[in-house]
């Protein structure tokens, strides 16, 4: 930093708390929003309604209580002989960025109160005494930390540029530039710190975005071409044979779906590098038959296969499911998960690496380093959103080569497809197996409480099963909502008493969690309070209502699950979400859902809604996040930089050539770490 003229020791710690550490890290400090002072009015020709900017002084600061925990700030601005008032509501803390005397600039949406101009809740910068009002100016807005201020910051990034833009190196060779009319790298980051223009600004900030998504798509389409020619798998082949003698197991037709995802599976697993595939579908599509037929097609050429659950609870119903379909055939199943007792452990470790074990269904517990598997030659992950990249990696080195299918129930936005699993293939089940029943969803509030539990204990006696949903397992002195324990109580001792009620949440022990779910499954407990642990997984086609407590505390994804427990049968189902919607935000999320049961459309609204958040959080999935795109707003962009990746690495699977060398480079600091590229090339 003691080369940045201006940023002596002190400076240069507050810029490492920005992560800026070296002039590089600044020129790619991409600005967070852009302040457009190329219309900077004086208050006296202010429209009404129409976004504008004035400088000016502030002469009064008015903070008062409106109410239990409800504030106004009001700032009256004076420039010459005229006066705008600015108000803050609720946001106490912007009291202290004001002094009187102190000069301002404020932007925002101004209103005619009278013989004064309003703006309410505007953008404030304050200008230091010898800063001269930024007119006619595009100003770039940075993140900042104590002791540095918008100015300082502008100044600091703008002298930088001056100084060390010309060092950087493009990584774009000529041509490329040219054929997708980019600009180059020194322009781009002239214009994104120092804009003149919005059109000057917007070409800078396209170049950035598709560059960051094309080397995204450039790592996931090497680690994608990498395993294919560097790994080798069995060939499983489905022959007529070991075709009809599989599908002889299932005691239903399978969907048109089911049947094109197997044909998938099918010409994977003849191919001589494992398959590497995501199975997407809507609750109740029929995923776990697909899986069910890929791990007996191994097991039909002497392999061992595997199946990962999030939940022990899932892991046991998959067992539970497994026994059922192949009880007439000799497919021996077995369970590893980390409750087992050692003695249960041993036996089972000693079998799965002997051989005596053909599927073996477990939760995280398969990945420890003391499982062996004599032959492995499939991995299945269920709910693959619940498992991070490093997790997903570390199953599928459990034995040698094994193919590999990921599977979730969680409909994924196509944006998100191509960049969280854009080195898989995708097989997507859309329709629901024949004789499933629709259900009713409906919203409401207390008002119409005694009429649902109504319903509900009419249903009950008509020999239907009921989940009862709540946010919390525990009481909150803190938060006004209902807990597992308390709903469980007041139904017990109310208006559920004479039916028979049990309780699951994720705080129970595994025994007592498979208990209540074994005496829900069976019909010996007729409603099952729970918390979200029930929104995988659980089949009781019996159970046909669900009471959703504090339905503004889940998101969309989730309440979509759960939605999916219930009329897996053939039984119509009903759903009442209870709510108190604190926001637009929220009530258009349960009005949504509400209204369509497609979870795919859902999917996509819930993304618009919420945006990418910490999609590629390191947390779950290990992608470093992106720094200046966003999957929501430049899905075509994301689209365009796919299908450019993907050709690139068609031609140059190694980008070996030296046009694309510094472009590789990029990809290996960027994602190398994150998606194992060390061995690739």
């Amino acid at each position: 930093m003691h080369l940045l003229a201006g940023v002596g020791p002190a400076r240069g710690k507050q810029l490492q708390r920005l992560g800026l550490n070296f002039a590089r890290d600044i020129l790619f400090f991409f600005p967070r929003d852009y302040q457009d002072m190329s219309v900077l009015q004086s208050i006296d020709t202010l429209q009404d309604n129409q976004p504008a900017s004035i400088c000016g002084t502030v002469e009064e600061i008015d903070l008062r209580n409106t109410g239990v925990g409800r504030t106004m700030l009001g700032v009256l601005i004076r420039q010459e002989t005229h006066y705008l008032r600015a108000l803050w509501f609720n946001q106490p803390y912007m009291r202290d960025k004001f002094t009187i005397g102190g000069r301002v600039m404020l932007s925002g949406t101004p209103k005619a109160k009278g013989p004064r101009w309003e703006m309410t809740h505007p953008r404030v910068e304050m200008l230091s005494a010898g800063d001269e009002p930024p007119s006619g100016k595009i100003l770039p807005i940075y993140a900042l930390t104590e002791g540095i201020s918008q100015g300082l910051m502008r100044r600091i990034v703008a002298g930088t540029v001056a100084v060390y833009l010309e060092c950087l190196e493009e990584v774009f060779p000529e041509e490329f530039l040219e054929q997708h009319q980019l600009l180059g790298i020194h322009e781009t980051l002239d214009h994104i710190h120092r804009p003149v223009e919005r059109a000057q600004l917007e070409r800078a900030q396209h170049r950035l975005i598709y560059q960051e998504l094309l080397v995204m798509q450039l790592a996931l389409a090497q680690r994608r071409a990498h395993h294919r020619h560097a790994s080798r798998a069995p060939r499983l082949e489905a022959t007529a044979k070991i075709d009809a003698r599989i599908k002889r197991l299932f005691p239903f037709q399978l969907t048109p779906g089911q049947l094109a995802a197997i044909d998938d599976i099918r010409a994977d697993l003849v191919r001589k590098y494992p398959m590497n595939r995501l199975l997407q579908g809507d609750v109740g599509s029929g995923k776990t038959v697909v899986a069910e037929y890929a791990m007996l097609l191994a097991v039909a050429h002497g392999k061992q296969a595997t199946i990962m659950a999030p939940t022990e609870v899932l892991a046991r119903q998959h067992v539970h499911t497994l026994r059922n379909n192949l009880q007439e055939s000799r497919v021996r199943i077995g369970l590893l998960t980390g409750s087992l007792k050692p003695a249960e452990r041993r036996t089972t470790l000693a079998a799965i690496a002997s051989g005596e074990l053909d599927l073996v269904v477990g939760t995280h517990a398969v990945l420890q380093e003391s499982v062996e598997f004599k032959d492995l030659g499939l991995v299945v992950i269920d709910e693959q959103h619940k498992f991070g990249v490093k997790q997903r990696m570390a199953l599928r080195q459990a034995g040698p080569q094994p193919h590999y299918l990921v599977m979730t129930a969680t409909p994924i936005p196509r944006t998100v497809t191509m960049s969280l699993y854009g080195d898989l293939d995708v097989s997507t089940l859309h329709e629901t197996p024949p004789g499933r029943q629709n259900v009713h969803t409906y919203l409401s509030d207390e008002s119409q409480r005694d009429k649902w539990w109504d319903f509900f204990r009419k249903k009950l006696l008509e020999g239907r099963q009921g989940y009862v949903i709540t946010p919390l397992v525990d009481d909150s002195s803190t938060l006004e909502l209902t807990s597992v324990t308390e709903a469980f109580e007041h139904l017990a001792n109310g208006r559920l008493e004479a039916f028979r009620l049990d309780l699951v949440h994720g705080r129970q022990s595994p025994e007592e969690k498979d208990a209540a779910m074994d005496a829900f499954r069976t019909g010996e407990t007729q409603v099952l309070v729970a918390t979200s642990v029930v929104e995988v997984g659980v089949d009781v086609p019996n159970a046909t209502l669900m009471t959703i407590e504090n339905g503004e505390r889940f998101g969309l994804a989730q309440l979509h699950q759960l939605r999916g427990r219930i009329s897996r049968g053939v039984h119509p189902g009903y759903l009442c979400v209870f709510a108190e919607p604190g926001s637009d935000d929220s009530q258009q999320r349960l009005d949504a859902f509400c209204h369509t049961t497609d979870g795919f459309e859902l999917a996509e609204l819930d993304f618009q809604m919420r945006g990418p958040g910490d999609l590629f959080g390191a947390q779950q999935h290990g992608l470093p996040p992106l720094r200046i795109a966003d999957l929501n707003r430049d899905a075509e962009v994301l689209t365009r930089a796919r299908t450019d990746a993907l050709d690139l690495i068609e031609r140059d699977p190694e980008l070996a050539a030296p046009a694309y060398r510094r472009l590789q480079r990029m990809v290996r600091v960027r994602y190398g770490e994150a998606l194992d590229l060390g061995d690739v090339g």
